[in-house]
């Protein structure tokens, strides 16, 4: 056999090289055309792969193209331009500025029931009412409000989910937009796309209680799960054909004897679906189980104490937050593994932060912050901070990695901590300063990053702190030594806000 050519030897050694044999400018400066998340993914690589993905000139093109506006000097200058994105990127994300965007949009004076954020949509519901608007419609001046008619009931709950995860997803430029399905108390569930209904399942014996916070089932064949005030657990194709949803019912979970209120889906089975009635019954169900009607493909049951607040599932365990205590169960033994809060009365809303084992529980007149690692082997867990100077019940919650916002119905504006230390940061007006009664206070709300939605009878009220400038010095609106001290940098020296 003859020996190959040198351009051949030549073809092959180019073809054998990879981006470990750049050096560190020329993937500095690939870097530099890369995302946030990207760049992150590079970073975690190697080191040398990682010292590229620092380089000044990568995170200086970050800074430039989210605030082209600002200018790096004092003290943010002083902390490296990687360590000044990051520091910026996270006030804002913790709300620590007073000139955010806002913008106020009347409504009928009555509650609002649920609000979601879109992308640059708000959604709501009051009553059988459900509405979006459209953020960059109303910038430009045109018709922002459309009404999505169809349900002739309260609206019991909203959920968006993936577009791509439907019958409805034909292109990739679709992947990162979403559906919104709601359930509502005529017995119905409806999916909506561009503003219309694309399917109505009914099949509930009663009005339609709870919906799965997200999708389940492997492959394009996924289910949507609902619970309703009949006891029964439905299971609906969202692949099925026809305007009407006809023969999406896959099927019927018997077993709760008191209406269905909670449903989350298992995070180390897509195929487990946990429920929890009124009467604190918690079942999980095996829907890889093909039979139409069905009470055998219940794999686990248990009980907790006090009324249902609200549930979640992270991997193989469930937080449960009933009565005064939010508690995790392991679904493979169904087994109480640790009680990681108590909450005394007792609990009005809870959420729970799994990559950092935080969880935050609200009541009468403040919230409180856990650690559920520290609390793992005590006999009573202990707070690690508590939120307080709440007007009542705290029953608004919603935490993220950078903060905690809690508000209630009592509360006249919805307080802002930060998640790690359970400092203050902030305080936000749930009322248009121009509307003159502000006795109500926030009957619901949405946070989404630097974005936040809250909802009284006046209105909504949105902020979006992406581009704000002029940070919150220190913060003064209670006790001293729970709240972050004067801010340790800021956007330029001389800048007056």
């Amino acid at each position: 056999m003859s020996d190959p050519s040198p351009s051949t030897t030549q073809s092959s050694s180019s073809s054998s090289k990879t981006i470990a044999d750049l050096d560190e400018d020329s993937v500095a400066h690939c870097a530099s055309y890369l995302n946030l998340q990207d760049i992150t993914n590079i970073a975690m690589t190697c080191k040398s792969l990682k010292h590229a993905a620092y380089s000044d000139s990568v995170w200086q093109r970050l800074f430039r193209e989210h605030w082209p506006q600002e200018v790096l000097s004092g003290s943010l200058q002083a902390l490296g331009v990687r360590e000044a994105y990051l520091a910026r990127r996270t006030a804002l994300h913790q709300f620590k500025f007073i000139d955010p965007f806002v913008a106020d949009f009347y409504s009928a004076e009555k509650p609002f029931d649920h609000i979601l954020l879109d992308k640059n949509d708000i959604i709501f519901s009051q009553g059988s009412m459900i509405r979006r608007i459209q953020m960059d419609s109303s910038l430009s001046g045109n018709d922002s409000l459309v009404i999505l008619s169809g349900h002739n009931a309260r609206i019991t709950s909203m959920r968006l989910f993936p577009f791509d995860e439907t019958f409805l997803f034909r292109s990739e430029a679709q992947r990162r937009k979403n559906v919104l399905v709601t359930s509502s108390s005529d017995h119905s569930i409806r999916l909506w796309w561009k503003d219309s209904c694309q399917r109505c399942f009914k099949g509930h014996n009663g009005p339609v209680s709870a919906l799965s916070d997200k999708l389940f089932g492997d492959g394009s064949g996924k289910l949507l799960a609902s619970g309703g005030e009949d006891g029964t657990v439905r299971l609906w194709s969202l692949s099925s054909s026809g305007k009407r949803g006809q023969h999406a019912l896959k099927t019927t979970l018997y077993g709760h004897e008191k209406p269905v209120k909670l449903m989350s889906v298992a995070g180390h089975s897509t195929s487990l679906l946990v429920t929890m009635s009124r009467d604190s019954k918690v079942r999980v169900w095996d829907t890889s189980t093909s039979s139409a009607v069905c009470s055998s493909c219940c794999v686990g049951m248990t009980s907790v104490t006090g009324a249902p607040v609200d549930m979640k599932c992270h991997e193989s365990l469930l937080y449960v937050a009933a009565g005064s205590s939010v508690i995790a169960i392991d679904l493979r033994t169904m087994k109480k593994v640790i009680t990681a809060a108590i909450h005394q009365p007792k609990l009005d809303s809870f959420a729970i932060l799994p990559s950092k084992s935080l969880i935050c529980t609200g009541g009468v007149g403040k919230a409180m912050l856990w650690d559920a690692r520290r609390n793992q082997d005590a006999l009573k867990p202990e707070p690690m901070a508590e939120l307080d100077g709440h007007t009542g019940s705290v029953t608004l919650l919603h935490m993220d990695p950078y903060k905690i916002v809690t508000g209630g119905p009592e509360d006249s504006s919805v307080s802002i901590w930060e998640t790690d230390t359970g400092s203050q940061t902030n305080s936000l007006i749930c009322n248009s300063a121009e509307v003159e009664n502000t006795s109500s206070g926030c009957s619901a709300m949405a946070v989404n990053g630097c974005r936040i939605v809250t909802g009284s009878y006046s209105g909504l009220l949105f902020r979006d702190f992406a581009n704000a400038t002029c940070p919150v010095l220190k913060y003064e609106g209670g006790n001293d030594s729970k709240f972050w001290g004067t801010q340790s940098y800021s956007d330029t020296d001389d800048k007056e806000c």
